[in-house]
């Protein structure tokens, strides 16, 4: 019997566009009516990652500057952190209460803390920690508010490969390499052609440009390519002289202020997210973003997008992994090139599912019901399971629909998800559906297994995906085409 089926997954906070006043009651340990509305939902639930962090009134906003520095850096500077200390792969066993340093945190910026929790590790950031030192909360609302995310493994570092080691280059990747190589050389590259190749996965080598002509951003016309790159890029940087020292204004300050509280939640445990320089760049990407899109401006979960972007541009020119590279090491210009086409290609992407993030995120309750509907006829058994236990698809499926499974997968999924992506014609607004789908089935046994609402909302929360690799990915997109073809009417077959 459910006890308690607030799930934090919403924002409440009026003042970002997408959001509701925050003038709801808190929820008591009864059972809670269900709500009749998407509306009545979202007013009596928060977001999955938050933290309280709208009853913090200590953020400071930045100093107004006069003008940009010439080089475009942001002039609102995280506050001075200690050097950055080296991160500890290996992780030893459990053998109970340990030294506190058994493990090195991934950055000196993002500080691990640990708390005992009917057995389990709880990990937090420190500056989630920070937003709730006014707060106290019971051991089960922090779990839910945070899932549990285990320490990286060396095994699930960003890099391409499968969870179980560095690939191999085998004489079938070899021939896939120099049919890439070959298409993107041909004076005009073969789009379809292109995406076809592209489906199963693009080279590392190639991934960059790839991307670029997928998403649109890049024109086919290889003689036009360096013409068009140039302007985008001295277009973007115009933006960022003309309107980002308006984040201090009365009009973006709120807008500025959620996005400078999110970017640090990005990714907490990867030490390149954690770098002034690299927060930096989200922060006036997702800014010049939110106010050039004032149907939607920035709704949380907007902040994951850019990343998988900001990796594959960056891993042109980083040889090694580069979850642990220093960007500021880079020349500015590449600094500036890469943030540059992250803009653009984020951009890309939230052009065709921008009714995600509008007000009341009517996107997302489409596709929510769509899901709902689509497993009702894959799998009955679970549809059912969830009925008799009270589990709204909404509770845990919001999240998958906002973030498109990035709070689900390690980095490196989600990078090899969106080859594929791109590679659909309509990959984030329509097949991301089918690939939810089989990815709940995926968890067909554990969802079985479980026998109360608290129990299965966790683990839909947290599902155990921090070792999967490309061979995993890649089962899942075969059964998510799959199911496209054999449900191919799912989003307009909903049951009255």
């Amino acid at each position: 019997m459910a006890t308690d089926n607030r799930i934090h997954f919403w924002r409440k906070n009026a003042k970002v566009p997408g959001r509701f006043p925050k003038d709801t009651p808190k929820a008591n340990n009864l059972k809670s009516k269900k709500a009749s509305s998407f509306h009545e939902f979202a007013r009596s639930t928060n977001d999955a990652w938050d933290i309280d962090d709208e009853e913090d009134e200590d953020f400071l906003a930045p100093i107004h500057p006069s003008s940009l520095p010439p080089t475009l850096l942001s002039t609102h500077q995280v506050p001075p952190l200690p050097p950055q200390q080296p991160i500890n792969t290996t992780i030893e066993p459990d053998t109970g209460p340990g030294p506190a340093d058994r493990l090195a945190p991934p950055t000196a910026e993002v500080r691990l803390q640990h708390e005992e929790a009917n057995g389990r590790v709880v990990v937090k950031s420190s500056s989630e920690a920070q937003l709730n030192t006014n707060t106290v909360r019971s051991t089960l609302q922090k779990q839910q508010s945070l899932p549990v995310r285990p320490i990286i493994p060396l095994v699930a570092r960003i890099s391409d490969q499968n969870s179980s080691g560095a690939p191999i280059m085998t004489v079938r990747d070899k021939s896939r390499l120099d049919k890439f190589k070959y298409l993107l050389s041909c004076p005009n590259t073969d789009l379809e052609e292109l995406r076809k190749h592209s489906w199963s996965g693009i080279p590392r080598e190639v991934r960059p440009i790839t991307w670029r002509l997928l998403s649109g951003y890049l024109p086919v016309n290889m003689e036009r390519r360096d013409l068009v790159l140039k302007r985008k890029r001295d277009e973007y940087f115009g933006f960022i002289e003309q309107y980002y020292h308006s984040r201090t204004d009365e009009t973006y300050k709120d807008t500025y202020r959620q996005i400078h509280i999110d970017i640090p939640r990005t990714n907490p445990l990867i030490p390149l997210f954690q770098q002034p320089a690299v927060q930096e760049v989200f922060e006036r990407i997702l800014f010049i973003w939110a106010i050039r899109h004032p149907a939607s401006g920035y709704v949380q979960g907007i902040n994951d997008l850019v990343t998988p972007f900001f990796v594959v541009f960056l891993s042109e020119f980083v040889e090694e992994d580069v979850e642990n590279f220093d960007v500021a090491s880079l020349p500015l210009d590449t600094q500036r090139n890469i943030e540059a086409d992250s803009f653009w290609c984020m951009t890309k992407l939230l052009d065709g599912i921008q009714d995600n993030y509008t007000f009341a995120q009517p996107g997302i309750q489409n596709k929510v019901k769509a899901l709902e509907e689509l497993v009702s006829r894959i799998d009955e058994d679970i549809h059912n399971y969830f009925k008799r236990y009270e589990v709204e698809y909404l509770q845990f499926a919001f999240r998958w629909m906002n973030n498109l499974l990035m709070r689900e997968l390690p980095l490196r999924c989600t990078i090899r998800l969106w080859d594929t992506y791109q590679a659909e014609q309509e990959g984030f607004s329509h097949f991301h559906l089918y690939v939810c789908a089989a990815f709940l089935i995926e968890w067909r046994k554990e969802i079985l297994s479980m026998v109360d609402f608290q129990g299965l909302l966790m683990l839909l929360q947290n599902l155990p995906t921090i070792h999967w690799g490309n061979e995993e990915v890649g089962l899942l997109l075969a059964e998510a085409y799959r199911l496209k073809y054999m449900f191919a009417d799912a989003p307009n077959h909903y049951k009255r």
